[in-house]
């Protein structure tokens, strides 16, 4: 989802809804126009009409703010006739000024209209980016239960600098979550070439430590071809590789500079494994021996829950940070994409819908012996309404 699912998704529908706003709109209107009529006294409400297209527009398109501005005008008129003063110079201005007010709301809502409507392109745009980029991962992948998330920080930005993929090898399953340096297009580019380097490289290397140093040799190619000049040195991936064997209850991983993931026992217990990192990617260090590779026992109903630091860094209006490991622990035993369900809730309530950085998480437990496992690899993308609430 959406940075954002950085906010909640009926923020950005009307309110209230238009079914309840024309007719309060129209009531308005008439009642305005039947209390000017029959007042006794001096008070003029006709001018109060002005309400009326200000209002509808905020959840009806142009065709309809425009009868309300119509029938605003008209009711004036009618105000005016009633009372013997609809040739007055006063009545005139007012019905000008009123004329004026609608055809203004009218272009507003042309502009307004026109923007959504781009807006929603630029939506339908990104959202096949990230698709073809960040490839939702499968549902499961051999005994492992997988699901993905990823919040873009940027405004209506579907995708940005981190990333992950997963690959099937022979007998084992391996999966690359990573975070590149910056933002913006520069960034997504560079997150394009990790991930399609992993793609190709998982299958061709026996080991993690020469998967990473492929990666590593790709990102430094990559970045000596169109990293700008006064950028030299500072542009790198932080990339965490893991390899899970089918029948080895044990979990292999390499870290190239990215936090160490949450292991999540059944009985709630949340423990850090002890990696050994080494550099980045894209530093130009590929000596032999630099990228090492650590072993943690994995057993079945175990969960791995590997993140980005923009889940960690994620701050509340009080500038506290998201006390990720703590509330993780209170989930230790539900599935995967339950498991990122609750947690994307909580993520953006803690940050008030609105996050500083991108933030993707994977989550990856291992079926018990005898749980069905899936023949078909169809994939599970989290979705708004597939998130329950979390509690």
């Amino acid at each position: 989802m959406s940075r954002g699912e950085r906010r909640l998704a009926d923020l950005g529908q009307p309110w209230p809804p238009s079914h309840v706003l024309l007719p309060i709109t129209l009531l308005l209107i008439g009642l305005i126009t039947a209390l000017d009529i029959v007042s006794t006294t001096k008070i003029v409400l006709g001018p109060l009409l002005v309400i009326a297209p200000a209002l509808i527009a905020w959840s009806e398109g142009p065709w309809v703010t425009g009868g309300v501005g119509a029938l605003a005008v008209g009711a004036q008129a009618l105000i005016g006739w009633n009372s013997g003063l609809l040739s007055s110079r006063a009545l005139i201005m007012q019905l000008v000024a009123l004329t004026v007010l609608s055809c203004l709301v009218v272009l507003l809502c042309v502009v307004r209209d026109r923007s959504a409507r781009r807006l929603a392109q630029v939506r339908s745009v990104a959202e096949a980016a990230q698709h073809v980029l960040l490839w939702p991962l499968p549902g499961t992948l051999g005994p492992l239960q997988l699901a993905s998330l990823y919040l873009a920080a940027e405004d209506e930005a579907e995708i940005g600098g981190d990333l992950y993929a997963a690959a099937r090898t022979d007998h084992a399953t391996r999966v690359m979550i990573g975070d590149v340096r910056g933002k913006g297009l520069p960034a997504i580019g560079e997150a394009a070439l990790a991930l399609g380097a992993f793609r190709e490289a998982a299958h061709q290397h026996s080991s993690l430590p020469e998967l990473a140093a492929a990666l590593e040799r790709s990102v430094v190619r990559y970045l000596a071809d169109f990293e700008p000049v006064e950028e030299t040195g500072e542009r790198f991936v932080t990339a965490l590789l893991l390899e899970v064997p089918d029948d080895d209850p044990v979990i292999r991983m390499t870290s190239c500079g990215h936090p160490a993931p949450l292991l999540l026992r059944p009985d709630s217990a949340v423990t850090v494994p002890d990696l050994t990192p080494a550099p980045p990617l894209g530093l130009g260090l590929s000596a032999s021996g630099l990228y090492t590779l650590d072993t943690v026992p994995f057993g079945a109903g175990d969960t791995l829950l590997l993140y980005t630091d923009g889940a960690i860094e994620a701050r509340d209006r009080d500038g506290a940070f998201y006390p990720f490991r703590k509330r993780a622990a209170q989930w230790t035993g539900c599935p995967p994409k339950v498991l990122l369900g609750h947690i994307h809730r909580d993520l953006l309530a803690h940050t008030g819908g609105r996050l500083g950085d991108d933030a993707a998480l994977i989550a990856i437990r291992r079926t018990p012996p005898h749980a069905p496992r899936a023949t078909g690899h169809a994939p599970t993308p989290l979705a708004p309404h597939d998130l329950p609430p979390p509690w």
